[in-house]
């Protein structure tokens, strides 16, 4: 509990909130300017976020149903686009995600975060990709501007990206670096940056003609501050879906109503991802750790004080 109360009382934690309040401040103001509607997220669902990696399971049984703790909101994002009212829509999702303890020393996983969820209608990966460029660019320059103060106490300069954000492909950057070609990169560039084409979860939509090749991206801090976001085009179509979940070998069974909606054709065609808060406001105000700007953090492998 002292660690808890040390938090709580740190002269630091009051510049690392208001910048994260500025830095939110931007996003919804981008978000309201760009005519991306924004809904309230679902906390516990009956189907969630597979995840492509080891985990623990989040559930609780409640009359009767099994229902998750929320792991992203990807399905919910592509069914909420069944509404013709409107084409772009964006969560600010909470999100509990119990993974190994290892991943704790990276210093940038949490097992319950916030992400800004984002998802577009008939939109390609290229225009998803000029959205979240200017989201960022509008977060760096609210936060400069803003938070003159709060940046001179933390010892952070920051500046505002060149757009477009540069782009590379996962194999470019294999053939210059080696496996650890994402840290590598994120340690070389000085702004933040996209990486396309990786094999992950069967929703992450995959080329017709070149095999092996997916329509999906993530963006990373510059600094060697790693990952920010992570998203795709999406799999829409019933026997892409099941054929990717086969090879996956993902439990079709835990899918039901997701896979009846997708044979029934009302998964529209989207493209989205979803941007961590708290991994952005470690990099806006330079801390070592995403616990160092979380009041209250939930780090895989630590012990919860409160």
């Amino acid at each position: 509990m002292q660690r808890t109360v040390r938090r709580l009382k740190d002269a630091k934690m009051t510049h690392i909130l208001r910048v994260q309040s500025a830095a939110l401040k931007a996003i919804h103001d981008y978000m309201y300017e760009s005519d991306v509607v924004q809904a309230m997220p679902v906390v516990l669902s009956p189907e969630t976020d597979p995840l492509d990696h080891p985990h623990f399971d989040a559930s609780v049984e409640y009359y009767g149903q099994r229902l998750h703790l929320t792991k992203s909101m990807i399905f919910h994002k592509q069914l909420a686009l069944l509404n013709g009212g409107f084409d772009k829509i964006y969560f600010m999702s909470p999100n509990v995600r119990l993974e190994e303890g290892g991943l704790g020393g990276t210093g940038r996983h949490l097992f319950e975060f916030t992400q800004v969820d984002i998802e577009l209608k008939e939109k390609s990966k290229e225009e998803f990709m000029a959205v979240v460029d200017g989201m960022i660019a509008s977060v760096f320059a609210f936060v400069i501007r803003e938070c003159e103060d709060d940046l001179r106490a933390l010892g952070r300069e920051l500046r505002v990206p060149e757009l477009p954000l540069k782009v590379y492909e996962s194999e470019e950057l294999r053939a210059r670096y080696g496996d650890g070609f994402e840290s590598a990169a994120s340690l070389k560039e000085k702004d933040p940056f996209w990486i396309t084409n990786f094999k992950r979860e069967f929703y992450d939509k995959e080329d017709s003609v070149r095999k092996g090749y997916y329509h999906n991206y993530d963006v990373f801090w510059p600094e060697g501050y790693g990952e920010a976001l992570s998203g795709g085009e999406r799999e829409f179509e019933y026997e892409n879906i099941v054929r990717k979940m086969t090879e996956r070998k993902t439990d079709m069974d835990s899918y039901r109503k997701y896979l009846e909606a997708a044979r029934g054709g009302l998964i529209p065609r989207t493209v989205g991802g979803g941007l961590g808060i708290e991994r952005m406001v470690r990099f806006l105000t330079g801390q070592e750790h995403v616990r160092d700007v979380a009041l209250f953090p939930r780090v895989p492998g630590e012990h919860i004080e409160f």
